[in-house]
């Protein structure tokens, strides 16, 4: 199944209810369950990594968009009705924190940028979706919170670790503990999302981020994403060979005579990713 646009009926997504389209250089995963707010059920979970990996191979993809469709909720958590035939025994809950973990991994290690654009509810797996991505825009009426401790739920490290990066031990600690639900405004200021705009204003802020990403030259956008992954490891884990060949790599590469070029002309440098 897929929500087909020019040019992307390569796309396929395996279930109604992720939505995929390819615009210019943004590939765009609408998550579409909207009669439960886009609460993630398994076949949604499912469909990320296969997506992904095609976009990571696709020359065209310069940048990823997760949203909900629909006004009211980005993602608000996991699809409950699914809990007891999904999660209730052993063997169910290992798989479908499996394709869970698959999914969230896959946004996190995805080499190119990721931009997560929220309207209304983000909940449980909806901020993990979101802090997996690289870039987080919310509207105003964007709500965040994380329930697990309502649930009795175990909570996957990986998702605390993506947390505690991006906020920090102590506001993730009261998040986790509390469970209590934030504005958008809140969520700004501890760091939670990248940027906040008024409903109406939200298509114009994503077209700005995925405008400049894309014309930007995507060798040393990824490059940067890669090495800032490897700065986020423990000092002995950090590869730094790793870093400095992808620093040569840029300036070893087409885009960066072509950025000099540009520069000396005083024209906008079309880059190609080589």
């Amino acid at each position: 199944m897929t929500d087909q646009a020019p040019g992307t009926a390569d796309y396929q997504s395996p279930t109604d209810r992720v939505k995929v389209r390819l615009e210019g250089a943004v590939l765009h995963i609408v998550f579409d369950n909207v009669a439960r707010h886009n609460a993630l059920s398994v076949d949604m979970w499912g469909a990320v990594p296969a997506l992904l990996a095609q976009a990571a191979g696709d020359d065209r993809v310069r940048v990823v968009v997760f949203s909900g469709a629909g006004e009211k909720a980005f993602v608000s958590g996991a699809d409950i009705s699914q809990f007891e035939d999904q999660r209730a025994a052993k063997e169910a809950v290992t798989h479908y924190e499996a394709l869970a973990e698959s999914a969230l991994m896959g946004i996190h290690h995805f080499p190119k940028p990721t931009i997560a654009c929220i309207r209304g509810w983000c909940i449980g797996g909806g901020v993990n979706v979101a802090i997996s991505c690289d870039i987080r825009l919310a509207a105003s009426d964007a709500v965040f919170a994380i329930p697990a401790a309502r649930l009795g739920l175990g909570y996957r490290a990986s998702a605390l670790k993506n947390l505690v990066d991006l906020v920090g031990p102590g506001p993730a600690k009261d998040l986790f503990f509390t469970a209590r639900r934030i504005d958008a405004a809140e969520a700004l200021r501890l760091g939670l999302v990248t940027r906040t705009c008024a409903v109406d204003g939200l298509p114009a802020l994503l077209a700005a981020y995925t405008g400049s990403i894309g014309e930007n030259a995507p060798l040393t956008v990824q490059a940067g994403k890669a090495i800032i992954g490897e700065l986020l490891k423990p000092s002995p884990d950090v590869d730094l060979q790793r870093c400095q060949a992808l620093i040569l790599a840029c300036f070893e590469s087409e885009d960066y005579a072509e950025g000099r070029r540009a520069f000396m002309e005083k024209r906008k440098p079309a880059f190609n990713g080589r």
